[in-house]
């Protein structure tokens, strides 16, 4: 089994209080999750509103899959351009 788990840190702009945030997240969100069927959470940042931490996990069989899918991932949500992506990191555990 193999376990994925990813982080994006982004830089909202435009959003000038924490309900138009939780509106941009939300969306970034849930398209993440039907697009590749993972866990996809705001994980940080909470009280901010012009940035956010979205954190991501997948479960596969396959190390490259796992890697192909979460890299896909990040460069979903950078295309979306709900937000600008300050950094990212993702991790393969193979357990």
């Amino acid at each position: 089994m193999v376990v994925g788990v990813g982080k994006i840190g982004l830089r909202l702009h435009g959003c000038r209080s924490l309900k138009e945030k939780r509106k941009v997240v939300q969306v970034m969100i849930r398209r993440l999750q039907n697009r590749y069927h993972a866990s996809v959470a705001e994980i940080g940042k909470n009280d901010v509103y012009r940035r956010a931490e979205i954190g991501f996990a997948l479960v596969a069989n396959s190390g490259r899959l796992v890697n192909a899918v979460l890299d896909k991932m990040i460069d979903t949500a950078e295309e979306l351009q709900l937000a600008e992506i300050i950094d990212s990191e993702i991790e393969i555990i193979h357990l």
